[in-house]
């Protein structure tokens, strides 16, 4: 049997020039005024290259931990990318979700990863009841997440979800709102 050699893992140093390589001053800067993501670490690359430098890193869950600690958007929304969700633990989590600074992480990190890994419905309820605008609304973003994907989930876990709902629909931060409403629907 021959054993094909599995290409060296890329570093973050590696990611991020691949993403360098594709960023745009442009970009980077209507990416508040165009598209209301508000960070201050981002390159300015398309969604698409993101998800194309993705699929040529392949999954790691190593690197994703290291991509996510850079800080960089871009980096982090690749991590949200290869990670691999069976490894994705609780305390990661938790970590990742306290670090949200936009609308445009939460929810990508919600739809790529969060929403299939093993603790994802442990985190609803405990995130919806915080404070911190993108820690509820990546609660309400991952209960959208599963509404979408987890179709073997049990439907007393969305009924029980939709007391967050109503619970927490008063909230009137827009974006909060938003995710509030998109899990409802």
């Amino acid at each position: 049997t021959v054993e094909l050699e599995r290409p060296p893992e890329p570093s973050v140093a590696d990611v991020l020039a691949l993403l360098g390589d594709r960023a745009s001053v442009l970009r980077r800067d209507q990416m508040s005024t165009r598209y209301g993501i508000h960070t201050p670490h981002a390159l300015g690359v398309a969604m698409g290259d993101m998800k194309r430098v993705a699929r040529e890193i392949g999954p790691s869950h190593e690197l994703a931990e290291a991509l996510w600690d850079s800080g960089v958007y871009e980096a982090r929304m690749v991590a949200s990318m290869v990670d691999e969700p069976a490894r994705v633990t609780s305390s990661q989590m938790d970590s990742w979700c306290a670090d949200f600074d936009n609308w445009a992480i939460c929810d990508t990190v919600c739809f790529n990863l969060f929403d299939r890994s093993p603790g994802a419905w442990d985190k609803v309820a405990p995130w919806a009841g915080r404070s911190e605008e993108f820690v509820k609304r990546g609660a309400f973003a991952l209960l959208w997440s599963l509404a979408l994907h987890d179709a073997g989930a049990p439907d007393e876990s969305f009924v029980a979800a939709l007391g967050l709902v109503e619970e927490h629909a008063g909230d009137e931060r827009p974006l909060v709102g938003k995710s509030i409403s998109m899990s409802l629907r």
